[in-house]
């Protein structure tokens, strides 16, 4: 199906000199909040801004997205949570012909996952704004403890090096990851495209149930069960495993990026002065970590004002605006911000080295790009809780694979 091109057709000949913005809670609407004055005073434009959390969010999109409402320009929406379901109803604007009109702007300056997260049927349909990709986080003390000069480079090296952490040190877990299986789903998602899997082929069939995929499980699952804490419960979320981990009771543990200060910010954790990251291990297809944007910039289709709807995106993912907002500790999507020492300044230097990794050759979902994507989750999460509990992976995996076909073809119809 199309989109409808944004801005064209003349619908903006009425356009409002007032820019309705729908902004999530997160550091970064409140870093652009700060700066907003200057756009205002460049433009002549008057941006007013709704700022909801996530869940109040989403509903109120449901709510004025459904009824075709125009009273809503900008939107600030997650492209691997709702991003397709968005674009398949058509409320995101086509911005092909914007995203090409400014070359100082510069839209290849955009990371190529990101850019395909946020991509609709070869059609930009939103701009990435934040991105996170999936890292190792270890402790430094106890691989010398250990007598491991480095952090482990392969999957295979990580699984030796958490049971022998085990062994050799009393009460302390080899890896801690999340076991909810739903939650799970986004930090095991690079442990199964590392092993040459996916959650569904090219043609768009499930593949959760594939050799490679099959294998990804009963490791994930495998090296909670045998290095992780003792009586792991199997539904932690990243709050639980952080807490594990902060708490000094665990040597690695596989995340997301973005979660970085948990770990290194003394008042939240116990081990800030020795923690480490690391380049995602990599499996037998090599290292593949998820390279995603959590959220993005989008125009609604029904807004009568998509031309200054575009001015406010093109401002606030501007070059000068993710720099400083790189420098507030909020990851963007350009490789010039990255490339810029001034934009990495403040982050751990391992962790700009193992983010510059992630970004090679990041895949860009974390998860089913679907439209129902907590139901999806559920299914292809079930088969990681049950390799965490002993039972046969490659048979759960074979079960979800069933269910999660059935899934895909429903929502085909």
């Amino acid at each position: 199906m199309g989109l409808a091109a944004c801005g064209g057709g003349g619908d903006d000949s009425g356009a409002s000199k007032t820019v309705r913005v729908t902004l999530a809670n997160h550091v970064w609407t409140e870093n652009i909040k700060a700066a907003l004055p200057e756009f205002e005073k460049q433009t002549g434009l008057k941006v007013e801004i709704t700022q909801l959390g996530e869940d109040q969010l989403s509903d109120q999109y449901n709510v004025k997205l459904n009824a075709g409402s125009s009273d809503l320009d900008v939107m600030m929406y997650r492209p691997l949570q709702e991003g397709k379901l968005f674009a398949k109803n058509k409320y995101l604007a086509d911005l092909s012909d914007q995203v090409k009109s400014n070359k100082d702007w510069d839209y290849s300056d955009f990371q190529p996952s990101p850019v395909e997260a946020t991509t609709y049927e070869d059609k930009p349909v939103g701009v990435p704004i934040i991105t996170e990709q999936e890292v190792l986080y270890y402790r430094k003390d106890l691989l010398a403890k250990a007598g491991l000069s480095a952090p482990p480079k392969t999957l295979d090296e990580l699984k030796a090096a958490a049971a022998k952490i085990k062994a050799s040190v009393p009460g302390t877990a080899g890896f801690v990851a999340r076991t909810g299986k739903s939650p799970a789903v986004t930090q095991f998602s690079s442990f199964l495209y590392s092993f040459g899997g996916d959650f569904v082929d090219g043609s768009g069939k499930a593949t959760v149930n594939s050799d490679a995929a099959k294998q990804a499980y009963a490791f994930y699952g495998g090296l909670i069960k045998d290095s992780g804490p003792a009586n792991v419960s199997t539904d932690m979320s990243w709050p639980e495993a952080m807490a594990i981990f902060t708490q000094g009771k665990a040597a690695f543990y596989t995340e997301a990026n973005s979660l970085y200060k948990n770990a290194t910010d003394p008042a939240k954790s116990k081990v800030s002065d020795t923690v480490g990251f690391a380049p995602f291990p990599a499996g037998p297809a090599g290292s593949k970590p998820y390279n995603i944007p959590s959220w993005a910039l989008g125009v609604n289709d029904a807004s009568k004002n998509k031309s200054n709807a575009w001015k406010f995106i093109e401002w606030a993912t501007g070059k000068e605006q993710t720099l400083a907002q790189q420098k507030a500790g909020v990851p963007g999507a350009r490789t010039s911000v990255w490339a810029n020492p001034e934009g990495t300044a403040n982050y751990p230097k391992d962790l700009v080295e193992a983010i510059a990794a992630s970004t090679k050759d990041g895949v860009a979902h974390d998860r089913p790009v679907v439209v129902k994507v907590g139901q999806a989750r559920e299914l292809v999460g079930q088969p990681i809780v049950d390799a965490i509990t002993g039972k046969d992976a490659a048979a759960a995996a074979d079960t979800a694979n069933e269910a999660f076909q059935k899934f895909l073809d429903d929502e085909a119809k």
